[in-house]
């Protein structure tokens, strides 16, 4: 299933053609085509091994593609014109060793350092952008603690400020509520939503946690080597036509009942 979004005079920020993607001999990815455009919140969704990641790697540059086309902003990945433009989370990006001594403000600050200002800093201007960034994320109060001292979605906060500080309009985000507890995660997919809505950043955010995914993004695409879904999150299939989607089989002879599926859905989100 594919989306099919309205009709628009302007260029999708990011446009995905047949693409396929090998590693280690291995086909990974196999004809994917997407876009997506500018302010839009995308959740990518799909079993281990299905793809997600690797798919990020390749939009990035770092992977390179056996076949397609991707174009960002019209360029090619990793094009120098667009660097600035895109910034990417890692799903180890908060694993800051507690060794490691850095304020909340001074991560941050690292996020507007450049070829240009590395060695004598950017004066106010970079302070602004930190300031914003900080403020952005609601940190304000605790900017000067050590990062070893927040909590998970305290960390994620600061992690995406540093982003944010770049200047950065197309986000990338590899499992970001993994680790967090129950509020922060709540709050973290509020902050989210709220930055594509009134900063107008664009969003796609590879997550395990289907229901969270649902009741936050604007799409949803399911990705297992091909996408089976790519449409509105509020219309993703439900357990069984899920399965149905990935060529699974029931293996007895009843099928599941509606209880069923609403005990399985809730063993999901816990």
């Amino acid at each position: 299933m594919t989306n099919t979004s309205l009709e628009t005079n302007q260029a999708p920020l990011l446009n995905v053609e047949k693409l396929s993607v090998s590693r280690s001999g291995r086909s990974i990815i196999e004809d994917v085509c997407l876009t997506i455009d500018e302010g839009e919140f995308v959740g990518l969704v799909g079993p281990n091994g299905g793809g997600k990641t690797t798919f990020l790697l390749t939009i990035l540059g770092i992977l390179k593609s056996r076949k397609g086309i991707i174009e960002i902003y019209g360029q090619k990945p990793a094009s120098k014109s667009i660097l600035g433009k895109i910034g990417w989370v890692s799903q180890s990006a908060a694993n800051i060793p507690n060794n490691v001594r850095i304020t909340v403000r001074e991560l941050v600050q690292l996020g507007t350092l450049n070829a240009s200002n590395m060695f004598w800093g950017g004066g106010a201007t970079q302070y602004e952008q930190v300031k914003n960034a900080i403020e952005l994320v609601g940190l304000q109060d605790v900017e000067n603690r050590d990062i070893s001292q927040l909590s998970g979605g305290q960390r994620q906060r600061a992690i995406i400020a540093r982003i944010l500080a770049s200047k950065a309009e197309f986000i990338l985000l590899d499992e970001p509520l993994v680790g967090i507890d129950r509020e922060s995660r709540n709050s973290l997919l509020k902050f989210l939503d709220k930055l594509c809505h009134e900063s107008q950043k664009t969003i796609l955010m590879v997550s395990h946690d289907i229901a969270a995914i649902q009741q936050t993004s604007h799409r949803m695409i399911y990705l297992e080597e091909r996408i089976r879904y790519d449409g509105a999150a509020n219309c993703f299939p439900d357990l069984a036509d899920l399965a149905a989607l990935r060529g699974i089989q029931p293996v007895h002879e009843h099928n599941y009942t509606e209880n069923n599926l609403y005990q399985l859905e809730n063993l999901e989100k816990k």
